[in-house]
């Protein structure tokens, strides 16, 4: 990889956040040239490029990602994940024979720590904080969640030393353009459909998210789960150790015996980690969460009691099923995090027996509401639709035979009608099933927007 770098031209399409810290990467690891280009303007730009000022090597192309600039002399391509995979700046590179990888194998390139993988279709930002948390609970010298969770991996390969450990949240669109990335520890939590606007298809899909073990070697570990058909399939292509997952017992791995999360071991209960009923997340799918993050910690070598301890205390993380405010004996939940409809799917029925109002809404990616029109019809008391993909979503509702809907342009007007509707004992769910894009930078963004106009509600209303 530092013959691609030292002293040569490289480009870096995707200015977020991902693509800045690659930029900054290539810049301190000596290349000559760093060209980064972003469709986006200078002015929605600027928290970006003041950043990469300090590097003179880093020239900045804004408002488009023009073709030409893949040309002969041009070492590489890094590509942000989220860049649509079709633009003419990478079919033009290809044409020319410049390697495009994404920002994930330019940091792995330079990783000292060893790397925890996580991926799957829900679920990842979870279980990377929880898994995280537990390796820093047993003791390892130096822990960063980083990846798809926040902290993008080039910026964390200089701020964790060989003794330390990387948990990294891993999306299809960072594993899609991968060469040689090879994290010691593969976790795959499950599989449906999602993404499509990007990968073209399910299998397109499917095969990025597999990319994960495709470099492993028997050394290494590969968790997969073991009630979930498209995940469990892959035990006969992974080289790693194999570790199994599963609300009941399992071969190898982590699951279920008598009320218990047990680690077992050719068949057999070797370690009691704790009784389900104690975990602190809520919802079944957060019980796979745990299950994944306990064999995966455990393959690192962290002890029982270090796992036990954090599966007790460990609360949910921002914008993923996270307790906002309660108003007047209404709960206001922060899901932004759920762009899928298979997310909001397990976020609704994490509450069992709440008389729940939906928020839902954004920009689509191709997904089909129908399985999801159905559990809202049996999860929902009032929904309100924002954002473009309202009127995608009524008519999947309305098709499923649910009414009680409404539509909002925006999430502030959406909240509000939610709020009109409510009543002591509700529950208000903000989980869109769609991305942010249609009016936020992310689902961070989205979600703080959220908690923004929840804090004030509260203020208007004299609640604590």
């Amino acid at each position: 990889m530092i013959d691609l770098i030292r002293g040569q031209t490289v480009i870096v399409v995707g200015l977020a956040r991902s693509g800045t810290a690659a930029a900054a990467l290539l810049a301190e690891k000596g290349a000559a040239r760093v060209i980064v280009t972003d469709s986006r303007p200078a002015a929605d730009l600027q928290q970006q490029l003041t950043s990469l000022k300090q590097y003179g090597q880093v020239e900045a192309v804004t408002g488009e990602n023009p073709p030409e600039l893949a040309a002969p002399g041009v070492s590489m391509v890094i590509k942000s994940p989220g860049v649509p995979p079709g633009l003419e700046i990478f079919k033009r590179s290809a044409e020319l024979q410049i390697p495009v990888l994404s920002e994930v194998e330019l940091a792995y390139a330079f990783m000292k720590a060893p790397l925890i993988g996580v991926t799957g279709t829900n679920g990842k930002t979870t279980t990377t904080a929880l898994l995280a948390e537990i390796l820093a609970e047993a003791r390892f010298n130096g822990v960063m969640a980083a990846g798809n969770i926040g902290v993008p991996l080039c910026e964390a390969v200089e701020q964790i030393s060989a003794g330390g450990v990387v948990a990294a949240e891993l999306s299809s669109f960072q594993l899609a353009d991968i060469l040689n990335f090879r994290p010691a520890v593969a976790v795959f939590l499950n599989f449906a459909e999602d993404h499509l606007d990007y990968h073209g298809s399910v299998e397109n899909y499917y095969r990025a998210k597999a990319r994960l073990f495709e470099n492993q070697r028997e050394s290494d570990f590969a968790v997969l789960n073991a009630s979930d058909p498209a995940v469990s399939r892959l035990h006969k292509e992974v080289r790693a150790g194999l570790l199994w997952f599963a609300r009941g017992p399992v071969e190898r791995g982590a699951g279920i015996e008598r009320g218990e999360l047990t680690l077992f071991n050719r068949g057999r209960a070797v370690a009691s980690i704790c009784p389900v009923e104690e975990l602190a997340l809520p919802g079944e799918h957060n019980l796979e969460n745990a299950l994944a993050a306990t064999a995966a910690a455990w393959a690192a070598g962290a002890k029982p009691q270090a796992i036990g301890r954090v599966l007790r205390s460990f609360k949910s993380i921002a914008h993923r099923l996270e307790f906002v405010a309660e108003i007047g004996g209404v709960e206001f939940i922060n899901d932004s995090k759920g762009t899928n409809p298979g997310s909001v799917i397990k976020a609704l029925r994490s509450f069992p027996g709440k008389k729940k109002i939906l928020l839902a809404g954004g920009r689509d990616k191709g997904s089909d509401f129908s399985e999801l029109a159905e559990v809202i019809k049996e999860e929902v008391h009032s929904l309100v639709l924002f954002g473009e993909s309202r009127a995608k979503l009524a008519r999947a509702v309305a098709g499923a035979g649910f009414t009680a809907y409404q539509q909002a342009a925006t999430l502030d007007e959406a909240v509000a009608e939610a709020w009109s509707r409510a009543r002591p004992g509700d529950m208000i769910i903000l989980s869109p099933a769609c991305t942010s894009w249609d009016a936020f930078t992310d689902y961070e963004a989205r979600g703080n927007r959220f908690k923004e106009l929840v804090y004030k509600l509260r203020e208007k209303e004299g609640g604590v």
